[in-house]
């Protein structure tokens, strides 16, 4: 990073004042008084500030809106980190602001960016526990894809050694909703069977893989039939694949007629009332995703009508008769507004094993450990 050149400082002996010249002009300040004369600091011209490239989205709709661009390095804040990015993370939750359907999106043009990991370049007045150095992963809301990025510190968590910081942001966003999904919603437990949908999505896939480490669980993966393949080359641990543009219900029910113990949700629509039928008694509903209200490049407020007219308005009393339970989570909504940074960090913590150098030992993932 380069250096802002250093203000030149005066020197200590004093110039004899010389009368000026009489045809000399005399510029006023507009008092009618002679404007005093300029200093060496005042007619030198302030440096531009530094700037960094950015991923900037400068209207919703499709990657024609997405430019890297040249924008402001960040300055840091009270309580803030300065992280230099060294990798960026992708998620669905991304793809659904860059065509405005997230709810409360900023106005455009901005940083987009959700995920990244990086080194520590500053640190905020009053952050503790950190230093220059350290790698971390950060959530922040917005601004990771970018050189530099100004995170509040509680959205800053510290890298164990030995792990990338492309793995950093492969893992951290989608085991953390994964298992905030399982273990503390829907309360996922021995001889369980689940289903997920967008299973060939990072938390789908995050899903499998930390369901299969409580005994007997038996995994229902709903999916594109194109993903299908990659998914058995991969050695997924889903136990039956199942196409989404088929009666996967009726899939479901010739495995297990009684149905399932939990349903995992993220497209919402007409899937809600197939997801909720499935439920055995005693079976938990989760929806933690909406992309069922975006068609094409944009938000289609038709969709999104059509999603929420799909939604059978469920009433207490029929879940009290149903013994059924219906469930939510959303992440950034968690984090950013209902001050739910401390469960994020107990819950990347709980996540740990994944961030070690024997990342296939997901085996020692325990419910609440």
């Amino acid at each position: 990073m380069s250096e802002q050149p250093e203000k030149e400082t005066a020197g200590a002996g004093v110039e004899e004042q010389k009368p000026a010249p009489k045809n000399e002009e005399v510029k006023e300040n507009g008092t009618g008084d002679a404007a005093a004369p300029a200093t060496e600091a005042e007619t030198k011209e302030t440096p531009p500030p530094k700037e960094m490239r950015a991923v900037v989205l400068t209207g919703f709709g499709g990657l024609k809106s997405v430019k890297i661009l040249k924008k402001p390095e960040p300055t840091l804040s009270e309580g803030e980190l300065l992280i230099r990015v060294k990798a960026c993370g992708l998620n669905f939750q991304d793809l659904m602001l860059r065509q405005g359907a997230i709810d409360s999106p900023p106005k455009c043009p901005f940083i987009m960016g959700f995920e990244c990991a990086g080194e520590i370049e500053q640190i905020g007045e009053g952050v503790e526990g950190f230093a220059v150095g350290d790698r971390v992963v950060a959530l922040p809301e917005y601004r990771a894809w970018a050189e530099l990025v100004a995170v509040p510190a509680k959205y800053a968590y510290k890298l164990p050694e030995g792990l990338s910081f492309l793995d950093a942001v492969t893992i951290t966003m989608n085991y953390t909703v994964a298992h905030a999904l399982l273990f503390e919603i829907a309360g996922i437990g021995e001889g369980k069977s689940i289903l997920v949908h967008s299973v060939g999505g990072g938390v789908g896939q995050a899903v499998a893989q930390l369901a299969k480490t409580v005994p007997n669980v038996i995994v229902f993966g709903v999916c594109s039939k194109s993903k299908h393949e990659s998914l058995q080359a991969a050695g997924a641990p889903v136990d039956r694949l199942l196409d989404r543009t088929s009666d996967y219900a009726a899939e479901v029910r010739k495995q297990q007629p009684e149905g399932v113990d939990i349903v995992l949700d993220c497209l919402c629509g007409e899937e809600c009332q197939r997801g909720y039928s499935l439920l055995k008694p005693m079976g938990r509903y989760v929806l933690y995703g909406s992309s069922n209200v975006v068609t094409g490049e944009t938000k289609s407020f038709f969709s999104a009508a059509r999603a929420w007219w799909q939604v059978d308005k469920i009433s207490p009393l029929k879940l009290f008769d149903d013994n059924r339970t219906i469930a939510g989570f959303n992440l950034r909504r968690l984090m950013f507004q209902q001050n739910g940074e401390g469960f994020v960090r107990d819950t990347i913590q709980k996540c740990s094993p994944c961030f070690n150098k024997e990342r296939s030992s997901l085996y020692s993932i325990q419910h609440g450990h």
